[in-house]
């Protein structure tokens, strides 16, 4: 009786360990799910999305990624330490690879970041090749933080890019990077949870921190965006703002016959890193990752918000 009362305990105690703070049926009822990961797997585990067509496995690179107790929709987290990352090979990706001249994406991460210097990459399909004026890079969507060169510093950037290397103005002149990103008003949270998104209509890209669209007016000099291409290429020959950022010209699709030759391999899809400066690492994200959900889809300031509440960031430590 007493080896029955003491193992009803345990399992009491690992099941309140283990309440999420969140609502995940809110997440798997919005039209278009793609992908909708709740880490809540053991260190050692691919991490299987859930209530979608796909199951899309994230494998760890770099050693088991640690399941932690606490978030929203398993209540447990993976905890990246800067060194670890999840990945799908681009051969893999299926309906996660979100490409085109009409394609829509949104992309939704509740997750506790920590060292903004450090970590800069929430998930994507992304990879950028060796650093500046290098072409050869097969981006195609990320949720990414903290790029100061176009006045993204610390604050949320979701990137899109067209061409999968650098920019291209309208001239065919190319920038050394790909400078085509939404940039917030706020910094990204440090040391708290929170929720961090951004959409695509296949015109704008737009960036939410806490389910919210942080609205943020272009300032040619401050942001170091006073190059024609952001002032005169952007809708009826203005500029393209700063969140919203005008981009219109659809998400890169890797295609062999054409670029088997002029750029690396395709990207896979990550979570909490990306392929920069030569390096997977050198922008790694340290911190918790407690769910991530894909759309094929814009979504709107309305389900974002509710996304937002669906996570119950508020009562996670």
């Amino acid at each position: 009786m007493k080896a029955i009362h003491a193992a009803f305990f345990l399992s009491a105690l690992i099941s309140h360990a283990a309440d999420p703070s969140g609502k995940p049926e809110i997440v798997k009822q919005m039209p278009g799910l793609v992908a909708f990961w709740t880490f809540g797997e053991e260190a050692g585990s691919q991490r299987l999305s859930t209530s979608t067509k796909e199951t899309h496995p994230l494998r760890e690179v770099g050693g088991p990624i640690s399941r932690v107790e606490g978030g929203p929709y398993s209540g447990f987290a993976a905890e990246l330490n800067g060194r670890q990352y999840f990945s799908i090979p681009y051969a893999e990706t299926g309906d996660l690879n979100i490409s085109g001249p009409d394609a829509q994406v949104s992309l939704f991460a509740v997750v506790r970041i920590v060292n903004l210097k450090q970590s800069r990459t929430i998930a994507g399909m992304w990879s950028e090749g060796k650093g500046a004026n290098d072409d050869t890079g097969t981006r195609q969507y990320a949720l990414l933080m903290n790029m100061p060169t176009y006045g993204g510093n610390r604050q949320l950037v979701p990137h899109i890019s067209s061409e999968g290397g650098v920019t291209m103005r309208a001239d065919g002149t190319k920038f050394p990077w790909c400078c085509d990103y939404a940039a917030t008003k706020r910094e990204v949270p440090e040391e708290e949870w929170c929720t961090l998104a951004f959409t695509y209509d296949s015109k704008y890209i737009r960036a939410y921190i806490n389910g919210v669209l942080d609205v943020r007016e272009l300032d040619p000099v401050k942001d170091k965006r006073n190059d024609p291409y952001f002032l005169k290429e952007g809708p009826d020959g203005k500029d393209r703002g700063m969140n919203p950022y005008y981009h219109g010209r659809g998400i890169f699709r890797y295609d062999p016959a054409k670029h088997a030759k002029t750029k690396i391999q395709p990207s896979d899809f990550t979570v909490g890193a990306r392929m920069a400066v030569g390096s997977m690492l050198g922008e790694a994200t340290i911190g918790k990752f407690g769910g991530l959900a894909v759309f094929n889809r814009a979504l709107t300031d309305a389900e974002l918000k509710a996304l937002h509440d669906s996570a119950g960031v508020e009562k996670l430590k």
